[in-house]
């Protein structure tokens, strides 16, 4: 055997041993850390509006730029969540509350391709003529969480929760917690005027 041959013959064994001396790991797959905003509240009470709710301070509510024809559908913007809560309004009619009931979902369960499941939790709030349905989609569907409520004579208002990026139920989890906690709260400051 020639002394390269041997010497390379060394060095690989020599590698060999050396290199299967330490256990490897192999690490979880881990996600950007997300700072949430102290939770603390204000109100939207608008003289022109029908109705009114308590939003975060970390966020603001604008008109909706895609129904600007609709003066009372804004968006609850939470910029630093890049999350939205979409809110429209509609006054009822006669035997409009069906249809709306209908159209409402309709558009949740668009959502159904995506969702492993949807859970329903009652909104009853007599004392204030508030009633309708919270929705928790879970999933990796589009809007986590969405809610209608009705005075079930005059008044008719849907919500729906939307993220600027992809759904990723993993590693959208804490955050849609968070902001379900401030739609949790709209909801239980919510009135008609």
């Amino acid at each position: 055997m020639t002394k390269i041959k041997r010497l390379l013959i060394s060095c690989i064994v020599l590698g060999l041993m050396v290199s299967c001396s330490q256990n490897y790991t192999p690490k979880p797959r881990g996600y950007f850390r997300i700072d949430l905003p102290e939770k603390s509240y204000r109100s939207f009470d608008s003289t022109s509006f029908p109705f009114s709710f308590d939003y975060p301070v970390y966020a603001m509510v604008t008109p909706d730029p895609q129904r600007l024809s609709e003066k009372y559908w804004v968006n609850v913007v939470v910029p630093k969540l890049k999350a939205t809560i979409h809110i429209s309004y509609l006054s009822l009619g006669k035997d409009k509350l069906s249809a709306l009931l209908e159209d409402s979902h309709t558009l949740l369960y668009k959502q159904s391709a995506k969702a492993e499941a949807i859970d329903e939790s009652q909104i009853f709030m007599p004392e204030r003529n508030v009633y309708g349905i919270l929705y928790d989609i879970k999933g990796n569907a589009a809007s986590p969480v969405q809610f209608y409520l009705t005075d079930s004579l005059h008044h008719f208002v849907r919500g729906a929760l939307y993220f600027y990026t992809i759904p990723n139920q993993d590693s959208l989890s804490p955050v849609v917690s968070y902001v379900r906690e401030d739609m949790l709260k709209l909801i239980d400051s919510f009135h008609w005027k």
